[in-house]
């Protein structure tokens, strides 16, 4: 018996928790990032994502481990470089659609290659 007892009024206790309306503001929650120069707001996590998959690297790649916002990591400058320049280029097609990413060229790789792969051997 106690312990039924126990758990409805740990029930009661939690359902103002649960009663609550959701909170307004930002979707996910989360504080706006800090030192964008580049992006917007709510373009950052996509794009962050975008690199990992594109180049297939981590955050630390381009950031300094435990301060995102530090400029201290010189591949941070290196991927502005290449967001305004994906920008750019996609802003010249007429349709507005987006034509070249990241992975155009990085194709998974943190250092895209250059040349094309030797010809098969017959």
């Amino acid at each position: 018996m106690f312990p039924m007892r126990l758990a409805i009024s740990l029930l009661l206790l939690m359902l103002p928790l649960v009663a609550q309306p959701p909170q307004e503001g930002k979707k996910g929650g989360g504080a706006p990032h800090k030192n964008l120069k580049i992006l917007k707001d709510d373009e950052v996590r996509p794009m962050m994502g975008a690199f990992t998959r594109s180049l297939g690297v981590q955050c630390t790649y381009c950031h300094v481990q435990g301060n995102f916002s530090s400029d201290d990591n010189p591949k941070k400058e290196t991927a502005r470089m290449m967001i305004t320049m994906a920008h750019d280029l996609n802003a010249k097609f007429p349709d507005g659609k987006t034509h070249v990413s990241c992975y155009t060229c990085h194709r998974g790789k943190s250092i895209p290659e250059i040349d094309p792969p030797p010809p098969a051997q017959q």
